[in-house]
């Protein structure tokens, strides 16, 4: 279990992978939710495009602009 409460389900979308770092894109109720991750830890879960996935938000500062 997280203690972090932003926690949003959806389908992984895409992952472009690089050397070091992937990008992963998860989309959720039609928006896309983008995430730098290792490549370790996309190998470590398996993590493949169509999967179901989470993406965990956990950030001391949101900014909003309009």
């Amino acid at each position: 279990m997280l203690s972090a409460r932003n926690q949003i389900k959806g389908t992984v979308k895409s992952i472009r992978p690089g050397k070091v770092m992937a990008e992963v894109v998860i989309e959720s109720s039609g928006i896309e939710i983008v995430s730098v991750i290792s490549m370790g830890s996309v190998e470590r879960m398996d993590l493949k495009e169509g999967d179901k996935a989470t993406a965990v938000i956990k950030a001391t500062e949101v900014m909003v602009e309009k």
